[in-house]
């Protein structure tokens, strides 16, 4: 099953790439019409539900399940005593698997909420009443709660995440001003609108999944490998996500669980986790501490940057929540040192959450930078400026394009930066006391190899064929775009079907590397298509363009006609009758001609084999943002509230500037959430999280939410994409935690320097 997602009629000058065009699926989805992977109706499905652990570390000893088994409608109760037969799967690079067993239900308990059994019965009510019923008797052992936890110790040092060039203890100690501090960010989650969850269906060996996908062919891969299936076998469905931002990019232990069930049943198996069990199922961002230590001469020029950062892990993983990220790239410095380390607690492994490592990395660095300015008596926005990078000092390379100095003094101007009193508590309205702030953030250029296909339809209609997803970014609208600028066909005759891993292979919606991947792909395919349609319209016996004496044809609007004005002139209906064609379809990928074969281009779409980082060439690409925040303190109770923010971003060429103009907007308002709401409480008795749903873990509303300006300073950079783009969807959380804080701190005279700003921390 494949959702095709047509265009209704609207200003052809927005068809093109660069246009404001509305998004493809915007009806399908506020009218209801659009079908998520949880809705679609499959016959004779049943239902799991998930049990988990109570304790955070030790042994499940034993699981009663008798009184679940006899409640009515349930058919199965899966738990660790169950072998479910599935092998390891390889790593989203494409490490091959370890030959091992797989449990996804697994005995040793390694945190609080982990997933240990499992109900499957007629109804959801009904496995979620009995699933109440199961008793688990645990062995329970020592575990470490949090990253705060005494007994969690320094970790383990990242080797590949030390960085350093100059020799940085030395010139902070030769330093004219210096200063150091802490920065602490807690457990952050997704919390996206649409929670995991899936439906899976066997046909004899072949498995169908419906699921929230942000890489359908990625994950193909890994439940093939779970269940040992050759590849093909394995079709993943996900026209439509209803947030991912990071949480959706691989199978989790519950989709094992389900289509192990499934296969046991002979049945198709929903599996719906529960808000709770969302904050456990999979990580979210991991807690972070980080110290900063800066050395500048007494007008300020950056003479060291010491950082040493860590961040949770859990006890079964090592994964990085790279602290160090965006520092050694916003300033210019000569001398630099960077280290980062985990610390194993019991938790779940936590993953991506947008703008990973970028994200707190700038929280750090931006404060600090703020914090030296006051030690200097210099304006925050002119130590900025003067610290300007003409290039990356750590790989020594050009940037590609950074306007990141344009993003600083467009958006000052945009803000009204003049405007602004340097000391702290020296802007008020009545009782309340106002602060400006800055934060700049970077998210890096990662490219990864995409294919696509351009069918051209007898009845006239284009279709874009693109295993890639669409989670709200507009990747529906974009790709529809940019087949119309390089087809020459209007944008309402095309179709664009996508979410389904047996269509052409694609880059993860991730890393920000999606739509600059599928548009180079789509366009070379549309060029193609355009190409091999002119060819045969010149030489195909039946064309009325054959005898014409032209050595090419023009195709623009959806007509096809001689360059010059006489002569015939078809649509591109008349033209495929006049051929006898039903379909010309045309298929091409971003491989290199010497990478072809079907392996290289299975690892290409199912693996990270092939991505590029942002300094694998011979420039450093990012994308760039400065923000300009203005909060509101209630001088009383210590409140609050961002009144209004202005941030201008370097991001290339935009292929819709309406739907970056929402990334971006996306993007700030989970700033706001990060630096004034969003936290994760973990019990220190139990390593359970306390505030597992949407009443008790907070995230910002219309109400927290001011004007948002954001500002375009960037040009476009095809070292970064085919057609200039560089990533939007990530980079505009990066910065505003730490513009936030600093407003605060210029209102209050109080710096914060662990998240999230709430009022007992400012009276």
């Amino acid at each position: 099953m494949t959702i095709m997602v047509p265009r209704k009629h609207g200003d052809a000058s927005d068809g093109m790439v660069g246009g404001r065009l509305s998004r493809f699926e915007g009806n399908l989805k506020v009218t209801g019409a659009a079908t998520y992977a949880l809705e679609y109706p499959t016959e004779g499905v049943v239902h799991a539900v998930l049990v988990q652990s109570t304790i955070a570390a030790g042994k499940v000893v034993a699981v009663d399940i008798s009184r679940a088994s006899a409640m009515p409608g349930v058919l199965l109760v899966l738990t660790p005593e169950d072998d479910l037969g599935l092998r390891a799967a390889g790593d989203w690079a494409g490490t091959a698997p370890k030959d091992e067993a797989y449990y996804p239900l697994p005995r040793n308990v390694q945190f609080n909420g982990q997933s240990i059994a499992a109900v499957i019965a007629e109804s959801r009510e009904q496995a979620a009443e009995a699933a109440r019923l199961i008793t688990v008797s645990y062995e329970e052992t020592a575990s470490v709660k949090d990253l705060e936890d005494p007994a969690a110790g320094e970790g383990k040092m990242m080797g590949n995440l030390t960085v350093g060039w100059g020799d940085a203890e030395a010139a902070l100690a030769a330093s004219d001003v210096t200063i150091e501090a802490e920065y602490r960010t807690p457990r952050e989650y997704h919390v996206a609108m649409e929670p995991h969850g899936l439906i899976a269906r066997w046909e004899g060996d072949q498995l169908t999944i419906w699921e929230p996908s942000q890489w359908s062919h990625g994950m193909a891969r890994m439940y093939a490998e779970w269940f040992s299936l050759p590849l093909e076998n394995v079709r993943i469905i996900s026209p439509f996500i209803g947030g991912g931002f990071g949480s959706k990019g691989q199978p989790l232990a519950f989709g094992a669980v389900a289509v192990a069930a499934a296969k046991k049943l002979g049945r198709p198996v929903k599996l719906a986790v529960t808000r709770p069990q969302n904050f456990t199922s999979y990580g979210g961002r991991a807690a972070t501490r980080q110290k900063i230590a800066l050395g500048a001469t007494k007008d300020g020029i950056l003479q060291a940057i010491v950082h040493r950062g860590y961040s949770e892990t859990s006890v079964y993983a090592d994964y990085a929540e790279q602290t160090g990220a965006a520092t050694p790239v916003l300033y210019k410095v000569e001398n630099y040192s960077s280290e980062h380390r985990i610390v194993p607690v019991n938790t779940v492994t936590p993953g991506a959450l947008r703008g990973p490592g970028k994200n707190p990395s700038s929280y750090g660095i931006e404060s600090a930078m703020e914090e030296l300015a006051y030690a200097l008596g210099m304006d925050p926005l002119e130590l900025r400026l003067k610290n300007y990078a003409d290039h990356d000092y750590q790989s020594g390379k050009p940037w590609s394009t950074r306007r990141l100095r344009e993003a600083l003094t467009e958006g000052a101007a945009a803000f009204g930066w003049e405007k602004r009193s340097h000391e702290p508590r020296s802007m008020r309205d009545g009782n309340t006391l106002i602060g400006w702030g800055i934060g700049c953030g970077t998210f890096p250029v990662i490219r990864a190899p995409s294919e696509a296909m351009i069918r051209i339809l007898k009845n006239g209609r284009v279709e874009v064929v693109s295993g890639s997803i669409d989670m709200g970014q507009g990747t529906y609208t974009i790709l529809a775009q940019t087949a119309s600028e390089a087809l020459g066909v209007p944008v309402d005759q095309i179709d664009v079907l996508l979410g389904d891993s047996r269509l052409p292979g694609s880059a993860i919606a991730g890393g920000s590397m999606l739509a600059g991947s599928i548009t180079g792909a789509v366009h070379k395919t549309a060029v193609a298509a355009r190409d091999e349609l002119i060819g045969l319209a010149l030489s195909e016996a039946g064309s009325p363009f054959r005898d014409t004496g032209a050595n090419t044809l023009s195709l623009a609007a959806g007509r096809v006609s001689l360059p010059r004005d006489d002569g015939p002139s078809l649509s591109l209906a008349e033209l495929m009758t006049a051929l006898g064609r039903d379909t010309l379809e045309i298929r091409r990928n971003t491989l290199s001609d010497d990478a072809q074969t079907a392996e290289d281009q299975r690892r290409a779409w199912t693996t990270m084999a092939k991505v590029m980082g942002p300094t694998m060439g011979e420039f450093s690409m990012h994308s760039w943002c400065a923000h300009f925040a203005e909060v509101r303190v209630d001088e009383d109770f210590g409140t609050v509230r961002v009144s209004r923010m202005v941030s201008a971003f370097d991001c290339g060429r935009l292929y819709n500037p309406k739907m970056v103009e929402s990334q971006w907007r996306g993007g700030i308002i989970m700033g706001v959430g990060q630096a004034l709401l969003e936290e994760g409480i973990v019990d220190a008795r139990n390593g359970r999280t306390i505030n597992n749903n949407v009443g008790d873990y907070l995230v910002p509303t219309n109400s927290d939410i001011p004007d948002l300006q954001v500002i375009s300073v960037g040009v476009p950079d095809l070292n970064a994409s085919a057609l200039g783009g560089k990533g939007v969807g990530e980079v505009g959380i990066v910065g505003v935690a730490p513009a936030i804080a600093n407003a605060v701190f210029h209102a209050t005279g109080k710096r914060v320097r662990d998240l999230p700003i709430t009022l007992e921390k400012l009276i």
